[in-house]
């Protein structure tokens, strides 16, 4: 004796199996992950499917010392010159990008920064079209101002973190120069600045602000032109060796901001995965 299956349930069952067949070679096709040859070799490779690219956590601005644009993309794309970065932003407002943001690119060279040694693995790096001697167009500062915010936004990037490359290279290093308007930058929610700081506390040693800044320790006199650079720029401010009072108040002032100024929005931190 046969089981009679009426027509419709017979349909059913074999629409669902094939819904479950089509599942299962969805799953086959999903790539697993694979060890990069730079891992350590003497681990067993479990591979998780939860992860994604890194990202940037820093944006560091340069001038290119060039005459114009093209002299510049002639170096950032020379092989011989080994120089690259993600964006160039041109004396007239145009953006290009040179480099894509997961990828490292070539910029800040030997740097330190609050114990990152390695910047350029840390950091989005954009070069303005400027020789350093001549001021930056308002086009040109609001074209940047408009790309920090798309990169700030994609990437969680703290207000604290937009620095400059002396400020991470300050033995090596003068960009962007001291006509740069750090000012207006911060303004727009780009780093930190303070326009009149109280005074320090008595016991505070603005050496060690310094530190705490970001600024190397290891090279103390550089760190501080690096400092004045960005934040002084008054004349003959880089020759002095001692630290005044209007200076350490600058320290203490921007060690608050800072503070308040180092992480993310909670919003924003929540978004993250």
């Amino acid at each position: 004796m046969f089981l009679r299956i009426h027509p419709f349930c017979r349909r059913q069952a074999l629409r669902h199996f094939f819904i479950l067949l089509a599942s299962l070679l969805l799953t086959a096709c999903v790539s697993v992950p694979q060890r990069e040859s730079a891992s350590a070799p003497q681990a067993g490779w479990t591979p998780s499917p939860n992860f994604d690219a890194r990202r940037a956590n820093y944006v560091i601005l340069h001038h290119t010392s060039n005459d114009n644009v093209t002299d510049a993309l002639n170096t950032l794309t020379s092989p011989l010159k080994g120089v690259s970065i993600h964006y160039l932003v041109s004396r007239d407002g145009t953006i290009l990008q040179l480099v894509d943001e997961t990828r490292r690119a070539w910029h800040a060279g030997a740097s330190w920064w609050g114990g990152q040694t390695d910047m350029n693995s840390a950091s989005i790096g954009i070069e303005l079209d400027n020789t350093g001697d001549e001021a930056y167009p308002d086009i040109q500062i609001t074209a940047l101002t408009a790309l920090l915010a798309d990169i700030a936004a994609r990437h969680n990037i703290p207000r604290a973190n937009f620095l400059a490359h002396a400020d991470v290279a300050p033995a090596r290093k003068s960009d962007p120069s001291a006509l740069f308007p750090w000012e207006r930058l911060a303004a727009a929610g780009f780093g930190i600045w303070c326009e009149t700081p109280a005074p320090a506390p008595e016991n505070f040693d603005p050496r060690l602000g310094l530190t705490a800044l970001g600024y190397d320790p290891r090279q103390p006199e550089a760190a501080l032109a690096a400092f004045r650079l960005h934040f002084v720029r008054a004349e003959n401010a880089t020759n002095r060796h001692e630290i005044n009072a209007v200076e350490a108040a600058l320290i203490h002032c921007l060690l608050k901001a800072k503070a308040e100024n180092s992480v993310a929005p909670v919003d924003d931190i929540r978004a993250l995965p």
